[in-house]
């Protein structure tokens, strides 16, 4: 991430666009305020691309979700989607798009700032351990190159859905992802159709995590999918 992050806004009513800039400047954030969703897949597919896109729901000509399923088709940059609509599935819709959070409209500016940093430190942590050949998650570690999977000092076998299940999660820990996610993710053409394929493999991740003395670290976040996110207590 370069020393300054550079946060693409894309927001059509002038006046929150105008506010935001405002705040994110103040805190030193670099700036680019656009106001369509055209402008945003323009900004998006430069190869300086922005290190978190702040994503309106509704633009005036692309919609925010098909901007959103786009960057993420081609890119890992954190998208934090703004919407006035605040039902179940809206969230999900948002979360399936490919958006990493989701905040309603009026916001407070401080927990909209807070959700920027916790951001850009998960991505921050996560190329910082991709440059190193693995993945880090509290006391789990996943070697990219030897593929071998560390719990607790202990070294566990896993089955390659299984490894590959884990390596999604930990590269985006602490963000709800959808059972569409994943199977597009982490499946992708080899997904058996209408199956139960995704949960029965969350149970048996689940098993092997705790089977090693991991507290339960992936949640079902109902009715979106799961979450892994480790135990404040612990």
């Amino acid at each position: 991430m370069k020393s300054t992050p550079r946060i693409l806004v894309v927001e059509d009513d002038s006046r929150i666009g105008a506010f935001l800039d405002r705040a994110l400047r103040h805190r030193g954030y670099e700036v680019q305020l656009v106001r369509d969703g055209s402008a945003a897949l323009a900004v998006t597919t430069n190869r300086d691309s922005p290190d978190l896109v702040i994503l309106d729901l509704v633009l005036p000509d692309i919609d925010g979700l098909e901007v959103a399923h786009h960057i993420r088709g081609r890119s890992t940059t954190p998208i934090l989607m703004l919407t006035a609509r605040d039902t179940v599935l809206d969230r999900v819709r948002g979360l399936d798009a490919g958006a990493d959070d989701y905040l309603v409209k009026p916001f407070a500016l401080e927990e909209l700032l807070a959700r920027v940093r916790a951001m850009l430190r998960r991505q921050a942590s996560t190329a910082a351990a991709d440059r190193r050949g693995r993945l880090v998650y509290h006391s789990i570690v996943v070697n990219l190159d030897t593929r071998e999977t560390m719990l607790q000092g202990q070294r566990v076998q896993l089955r390659n859905r299984e490894l590959a299940l884990l390596c999604y999660f930990m590269r985006n820990p602490e963000r709800a992802l959808s059972r569409r996610e994943l199977r597009e993710e982490v499946w992708g053409d080899d997904f058996p159709g209408d199956s139960n394929v995704i949960e029965v493999t969350v149970g048996h991740l689940r098993r092997r995590l705790e089977e090693h003395g991991l507290p339960r670290v992936i949640h079902t976040v109902r009715p979106i999918g799961y979450m892994l996110r480790w135990p404040a207590d612990q």
